[in-house]
């Protein structure tokens, strides 16, 4: 029996551990996702200002 309720000590502590992970993602993911809606709403001004000059990878500019 005292091996049972030891097994489920340290079931229960590696829940509130895991517990504990989880909330601490969820505050992580919370804040990059503000973060990145912030960059892509940022972009969409900025290339709705005209000022979107950025050329990725490969892109060759209009006047090529």
């Amino acid at each position: 029996m005292e091996k049972l309720e030891e097994q489920i000590a340290h079931l229960q502590c590696t829940v509130d551990e895991l517990s504990e992970v989880t909330a601490r993602q969820e505050t992580e993911i919370a804040l990059l996702t503000r973060r990145v809606q912030m960059l892509m709403e940022r972009e969409a001004q900025r290339e709705a200002d005209g000022g979107g000059g950025v050329i990725l990878g490969d892109e060759r500019p209009p006047h090529y």
